[in-house]
């Protein structure tokens, strides 16, 4: 199960990845606002994700039903896979997202606080 694992952290840092990079792209080039991005993004994003765990459960049914043969010792690694590719479409879809705006918060904040301020252009004055 912890091969299935890794795979599973293999697709979940994908579709955030994506997920997040679609945010940044749609507030850069098309000038959303963050919260107009997140739901363009969401939107979006959601159906490919959506396909992926499909397919990866669709693949990883025969294995935890063990419908072939012997194979009682990969039915774990099924399972887990499965009920983690439920959970991280969750996560990828809705916590992700609040994430995202918690750490873009984070990020004004330390700008306002650590900013450099606009430098006043130099006035000499004259006589």
């Amino acid at each position: 199960s912890l091969i299935g694992l890794l795979t599973l952290m293999g697709i979940v840092t994908k579709n955030s990845i994506l997920l997040v990079e679609y945010i940044v792209m749609a507030r850069r080039e098309h000038g959303l606002s963050r919260h107009e991005a997140i739901i363009d993004a969401c939107s979006k994003r959601a159906r490919p994700i959506i396909m992926t765990t499909i397919a990866m459960v669709a693949g990883m049914i025969p294995i935890t039903v063990s419908l072939h043969g012997d194979s009682g010792f990969r039915a774990p690694m099924g399972a887990s896979v499965i009920g983690g590719l439920l959970a991280s479409t969750v996560l990828s879809l809705f916590v992700v997202p609040v994430i995202y705006t918690l750490m873009d918060d984070v990020e004004q904040y330390f700008k306002r606080l650590f900013g450099r301020a606009p430098k006043a252009a130099a006035v000499t004055p004259s006589r």
